[in-house]
């Protein structure tokens, strides 16, 4: 939305405090200038708009994405992965350490840091060296140098190894990133089993493979009771598995990716390489678990998992391509529409997981205070196009596809 106008009556919501209002919001120059309560807001040069159609809230929290630098430029640079995210309406971003070099060291992190100052970028430390899973690496250096928290964004290492770090990383108070899945149990599967795979011909992955690392991780939990976050919880089982762990007490904070809530099983049809993800889409019933747990609170958040690959390494059979999609530019789209528009969501259940839930996740390094705000039109459609795109990767299976909802404007 160019040029400066005045919109009366849009809806202003609040999720930090859990309020829904409305607002008037002046741009300038097509960005937010000014906002406050309906009517509030005197006359100015600029024309007048209803803009009860529209949204205003703020600028939503990733927990975890990768960018291709360092190391594979070609497929993403920081700097686009940073545009992606302001263009989908993501303010803050943590980015996961599996670079090249793997982001284990200190000074490492300090020059990154240094070399990207912007406000709202965040990175995960490696915990182990080399992300190989043998030994751990200077956490009290790494946190001292501005660590986020530790993760990794790689399978569970050994028990052995994730018992030393909940002990050694106590004292520190920051949290931990662990993705609960074995490897070994996975194998080569594509998709969780049931009656869609076999029709479609893919092979299994066992729902063990996610349950099994997650209930061994969470019994270390209850004797090293450190701050800790599930990230890629795919199906119902381990929804049952953490609620039960929240009822013991245990402090354990948990997300699923956005394409689990939106596509499943059954979307798996045309073998699409680009849906070729890890954890693979759970079942129908799984994606129904997700979702409903988002709304009780058991996964206190909606993540992104941003991660982009050139044209030719997903351009390959689906049990070939390299797991993971683009997602930055089209989240709030696709769950406006999937879950609000679809299922009957209210707006700020949607924006409570897309932004006070992430930051929760990771205090006590964000704090819950919104300093940039978007505005978003669910109405406006859009056609996605890789031109059009910021970034040069093209990893998604919604190219060519008419959305409806987009980041209109912003504070900064």
């Amino acid at each position: 939305m160019t040029g400066d106008r005045l919109l009366r009556g849009v809806r202003w919501l609040q999720p930090h405090l859990d309020r829904e209002a409305r607002a008037d919001v002046r741009l300038s120059n097509g960005a937010i200038a000014e906002w406050g309560e309906a009517g509030s807001l005197r006359s100015g040069p600029e024309p007048e708009q209803d803009g009860s159609p529209l949204v205003l809230g703020p600028a939503l929290t990733d927990l975890y994405s990768r960018s291709g630098e360092p190391g594979q430029e070609t497929r993403e640079r920081i700097a686009e992965t940073v545009t992606c995210a302001r263009a989908g309406g993501f303010g803050r971003l943590q980015l996961l350490p599996r670079t090249q070099p793997v982001l284990d060291d200190s000074d490492r992190l300090l020059a990154l840091r240094q070399r990207f100052p912007h406000a709202g970028l965040d990175w995960w430390a490696a915990y182990s060296p080399g992300t190989d899973g043998d030994g751990l690496t200077e956490l009290v250096e790494l946190a001292e140098a501005g660590a986020l928290g530790f993760g990794e964004g790689g399978p569970l290492p050994s028990l052995s190894l994730v018992r030393r770090l909940l002990e050694y990383a106590q004292p520190l108070g920051l949290p931990l990133l662990f993705w609960p899945r074995h490897p070994q149990l996975a194998g080569s599967g594509t998709a969780r089993p049931g009656a869609l795979a076999l029709q479609l011909g893919l092979p299994q992955d066992p729902y063990a493979s996610e349950t099994q690392p997650l209930a061994g991780l969470l019994e270390l939990l209850a004797e090293f009771p450190t701050p800790v976050h599930l990230m890629r919880i795919s199906t119902a089982r381990s929804v049952e598995l953490i609620s039960a762990a929240r009822q013991r007490g245990l402090p354990v904070t948990a997300s699923t990716p956005w394409l689990h809530l939106i596509a499943s099983t059954a979307d798996l049809g045309g073998y699409d390489p680009n849906l070729r993800l890890s954890p693979p889409l759970g079942n129908p019933e799984d994606r129904q678990a997700l979702r409903q747990a988002v709304r009780d609170g058991v996964l206190d958040a909606i993540a992104v998992d941003h991660v982009a690959y050139r044209y030719e390494e997903k351009t390959v059979a689906f049990g070939e391509a390299p797991s993971g999609a683009l997602g930055y530019p089209f989240a709030l789209s696709c769950l406006w529409e999937s879950l609000v528009i679809q299922q009957g969501w209210q707006p700020l259940e949607l924006w409570r997981a897309l932004s006070v839930g992430p930051e929760r996740c990771l205090q006590p390094r964000l704090q819950a205070h919104p300093s940039d705000w978007i505005l978003f039109d669910p109405e406006q459609t859009w056609t996605v196009e890789g031109a059009h795109l910021p970034t040069p990767a093209r990893n998604t299976h919604l190219l060519g596809r008419s959305l409806r909802g987009q980041v209109i404007a912003r504070t900064s």
